[in-house]
């Protein structure tokens, strides 16, 4: 079998470890090797050490390379999608999800309102786009999972491992969010909705209800004038979530116990997605015409009713008008970069896992643009129904649009429930808008589980037989509903942000500035192009090469470290965490990214890494005596004697010489090496070099003598 021996070299001329970087060898047996070691001298090798040789040159297309797994076999014809919408709206279904309705919106009221539009549509151009479509490229180019697909670059294996951790802790805290909407859906199932009146066992003396009017100095009904400061008063809809659907703790501390009405959401949250990938993309590519679309139609009606609403005008006013002093704050374009990749969902290996399932030569170019637009389209679209219905609420508060409702996840299910109560026949449109809310939310889980699904598949080619492939996927599911527990305690909605809060960035942007790295400066910019090419039938233009190459990856490292110098601590309706919830949230973070390096160091030890480490820790054949005439070297378990005007010295030959040797009880003298070696003083061993049989041969006469060691 043809290979090369990778050779560690060393560039310093007093200690040339050995003359060529890499020798072409053949290793078949009892055949021997001639190496060229300089000076020369050759060395003939009968056997070769196993780390010392690399991967057999063989076809790319029927080879591999593994961390401590097997590989798909190429064999096994890959799926691919019933057609392009089903791949076009399963992009969709998975980019649009419920971020767009309460992170999008809430990074806007958090940061000003409309300013945060410019940085946002600036770093989708700069980055998101280019990162979106990259992914899509790789996966449709060698049609592999996100951790499969680094056979291109196998010692930056980790990155698709660090991938799918994100997915999956993403997945988990997703999943838990959908269980409060199948809660209020559950609950609107009714007459009169329960998030109404302030007539309830959860409600206290701060609750107001909705036909109460607000001015700065009083609160005032039909009846009664009760002065009071309007910012010290709940609306029913807040109490609701936080004081019934969550049962929230004052902090992470008090954690509590399970809520018994959410366990049972989350299991049905669960149930819903392990059913419809028990088949992985076949059941998966029908359920999005339904999960992808109808989500449009409600967001339409819920915009008709919004803007007809009272005050409408003031909170879309706040939305649209940019407050450009707030461009000044890095956190601004810090928080859209960020939210540019929560959005699109890049670089957490769900692009690259649909792609996969495509045909080698769909228009992935289109499929980037059209998805990309209707994601952000998306986002501002929900960003005007939310702000139309920020603005009725704080007319009817009599208060500003910023002071409206607190922070966090709970702004969809503080506003929109208010909304809903005040039209007309409201349990009908809250049913029809959880049920949005769901279809959004599982069109996103669904892609989500099915890339941490695939990507272990692709790993453990065991698990894609009918059987195991079931069982897998619903032991899966069993695992993902446990871990899921601890966010449906009391303060289980703590542990929710705290999560929402590490994975979100930190992670999300060291994974894009590696995967920008790897793909244009390890792996090539050129024969990237030559990938898409092969696919598109043309190459990439220059916007796309100089995203990829310099801007996208400059964006993305300044991005992160301004999330590091300007890094603020979590918190939760305006309450801080403890320090070790603050630890726990960066050991979150980490543990993605550490993947990475640790991968990294294992396949560098695996192949050959932990030899040369070994190799570089001892002494140079140079090492001794000041003066050369005098003293001996001892070289490893050699013992042999040089005289300093020996023309025939060879440090290369030398350093081999003072390798690991096993011990024998054998004595055996070493002769005539090409004059270089004077005296041998029972060299010990049989000449067995990691159980290799080596024989030493001198080119300088021209009938050259051979000793076996």
């Amino acid at each position: 079998m043809k290979g090369h021996i990778g050779v560690p070299v060393s560039e310093s001329e007093t200690d040339p470890m050995f003359a060529a970087e890499a020798l072409d060898v053949n290793d078949r047996q009892n055949e021997p090797m001639k190496l060229d070691i300089g000076d020369g001298m050759t060395l003939t090798v009968t056997e070769v050490h196993p780390c010392f040789k690399s991967v057999p040159e063989v076809d790319s297309k029927n080879s591999s390379e593994s961390i401590g797994s097997s590989q798909e076999s190429n064999s096994e014809e890959r799926a691919e999608w019933g057609g392009k919408m089903e791949f076009i709206l399963t992009c969709v279904g998975y980019a649009v999800g419920l971020g767009n309705v309460w992170r999008f919106p809430y990074l806007c009221y958090r940061n000003g309102g409309g300013a945060f539009l410019i940085p946002y549509t600036l770093m989708l151009a700069l980055v998101g786009l280019p990162l979106f479509y990259m992914e899509l490229v790789l996966g449709q180019y060698a049609s592999l999972g996100p951790i499969a697909i680094w056979k291109l670059s196998p010692l930056f294996k980790g990155l698709g491992y660090a991938m799918v951790i994100v997915s999956l802790l993403i997945g988990l805290y997703y999943n838990v969010v959908i269980s409060h909407v199948l809660y209020y859906l559950f609950k609107s199932f009714t007459d009169v909705l329960p998030w109404e009146s302030c007539d309830n066992s959860w409600n206290t003396n701060s609750c107001l209800p909705f036909d109460h009017h607000v001015t700065k100095s009083n609160i005032s009904d039909s009846n009664s004038t009760v002065h009071i400061d309007p910012t010290a008063y709940k609306t029913p809809t807040e109490e609701y979530y936080r004081r019934n659907v969550l049962n929230q703790s004052e902090s992470i501390d008090d954690f509590g116990t399970v809520e018994w009405h959410l366990v049972i959401c989350l299991f049905v949250a669960w149930l819903v997605v392990g059913l419809v990938l028990l088949k992985g993309i076949q059941s998966l590519g029908k359920v999005v015409y339904f999960t992808a679309i109808f989500p449009y139609v409600m967001l339409t009606v819920l915009f008709v009713r919004g803007v007809t609403l009272p005050g409408a005008s003031k909170g879309i006013l706040y939305y649209l008008e940019p407050d450009f002093e707030r461009l000044l704050d890095p956190r601004v374009w810090s928080d859209a970069a960020t939210q540019i990749f929560y959005s699109l969902s890049a670089c957490s290996g769900g692009l690259i896992a649909m792609s996969s399932y495509n045909k080698f030569n769909n228009n992935c170019y289109r499929d980037a643009l059209i998805v990309c637009c209707i994601n952000c389209g998306t986002s501002v679209f929900a960003g005007l129904v939310i702000f139309s219905v920020l603005g009725f609420i704080a007319t009817e508060k009599n208060v500003d649009v910023a002071s409206v409702v607190d922070d966090g996840p709970g702004l969809a299910f503080i506003v929109y429930p208010e909304a809903l109560a005040r039209m007309p026949v409201a349990p009908m449109w809250s049913v029809f808008f959880f049920i949005m809310m769901a279809t959004l939310g599982f069109g996103s889980q669904f892609s989500i589980i099915e890339c941490v699904f695939s990507s272990i598949s692709d790993e453990f080619p065991i698990l894609k037989t009918s059987r195991n492939n079931i069982i897998f996927r619903v032991v899966g599911c069993i695992v993902f509903f446990l871990l899921g527990l601890p966010m449906i305690c009391r303060g289980g909605i703590w542990m929710l942000n705290l999560v929402d809060y590490s994975v979100g960035g930190f992670p999300l942007l060291v994974v894009g500035f590696m995967e920008l790295l790897i793909i244009t400066r390890i792996y090539g910019y050129s024969e990237f192009s030559d990938n898409i090419n092969s696919m598109l039938g043309i190459r990439p233009n220059k916007y796309w090469e100089i995203c990829w190459k310099w801007v996208s990856p400059f964006v993305v490292l300044v991005t992160l470290i301004m999330n590091i110098v300007f890094f603020k601590e979590p918190d939760l309706d305006n309450v801080t965490y403890p320090s070790w919830a603050v630890s726990l949230g960066w050991l979150i973070a980490m543990f993605p990214v550490t993947t990475i390096a640790v991968l990294a160091l294992y396949y560098y030890c695996r192949n050959g890494g932990f030899m040369v480490l070994q190799e570089s820790v001892k002494s140079l054949p140079t090492w001794g005596p000041a003066d050369k005439t005098k003293g001996e070297y001892s070289l490893g378990k050699y013992d042999m004697t040089f005289a300093a005007g020996d023309v025939g010295y060879n440090p290369a030959f030398a350093r081999l010489m003072g390798s690991n040797i096993s011990t024998s009880t054998n004595s055996t003298d070493v002769t005539n090496i090409g004059a270089s070696v004077r005296t041998v003083n029972r060299i010990p061993g049989n000449g067995s070099i990691g159980g290799s049989t080596y024989i030493f041969s001198s080119n300088r006469s021209r009938e050259p003598s051979e000793s076996k060691v």
